[in-house]
C-alpha cells in the first residue's frame, strides 16, 4: 500500500523529527516541506488547520516565536489577522502538520501521526527523549 504523506517539517524541532521518523517507520517516505523556507499559501494553511479540526488560534506556535511581542495573545484579533501574522512569519505556524489520505493532524505530541498512517510499522520506535511509542512488533504503546 502506498500512501501519499506530506509533512510540514522543521528539522530543528524534536517533535517534528520524531514525527518524520515515525512516518518512515511505517514504511512511508513522505514529501517533506520545510515550511520555514517554503511556507504554505494562505489557502493551504486554512485548509490544513480546518482539516485538522483546529481553530486558527490552536495552530499558532507561542514558544520560541515572536507571539507575545506581536501581541497575538489579544482576544480581539480575528482569524484573518492571526493568519496574516503566521504567513508573514512562518515560525508562528505550529508544527508539524501532516497530511495523508487518512486525514490531517498537527502532530503534537508526535505519536498523534500514527492515527493517520497505515498500520505498517516496522518494529519498535522510541522517541528522541527515550519514550517508547511502538513495541518490538510495531504495536502502539501510547
Amino acid at each position: 500500500m502506498t500512501t501519499d504523506v506530506t509533512i510540514y517539517h522543521n528539522p530543528d524541532c524534536g517533535t517534528s523529527r520524531n514525527t518524520l521518523a515515525m512516518i518512515r517507520n511505517a514504511g512511508v517516505e513522505p514529501t517533506i516541506i520545510e515550511y520555514l523556507k517554503n511556507p504554505p499559501t494562505r489557502d493551504e494553511l486554512v485548509k490544513m488547520i480546518s482539516d485538522a479540526g483546529l481553530s486558527v488560534r490552536e495552530a499558532i506556535r507561542e514558544k520560541g516565536t515572536p507571539y507575545a511581542e506581536l501581541g497575538l495573545d489579544s482576544p480581539d484579533l480575528t482569524d484573518a489577522q492571526l493568519l496574516d501574522a503566521m504567513l508573514k512569519d512562518p515560525i508562528l505556524i505550529n508544527r508539524p502538520f501532516v497530511i495523508t489520505s487518512m486525514g490531517t493532524r498537527l502532530a503534537r505530541p508526535s505519536e498523534v501521526v500514527l492515527d493517520i498512517l497505515p498500520d505498517t510499522y516496522k518494529g519498535p520506535f522510541t522517541k528522541e527523549d527515550g519514550e517508547q511509542v511502538l513495541d518490538a512488533e510495531g504495536k502502539r504503546l501510547v
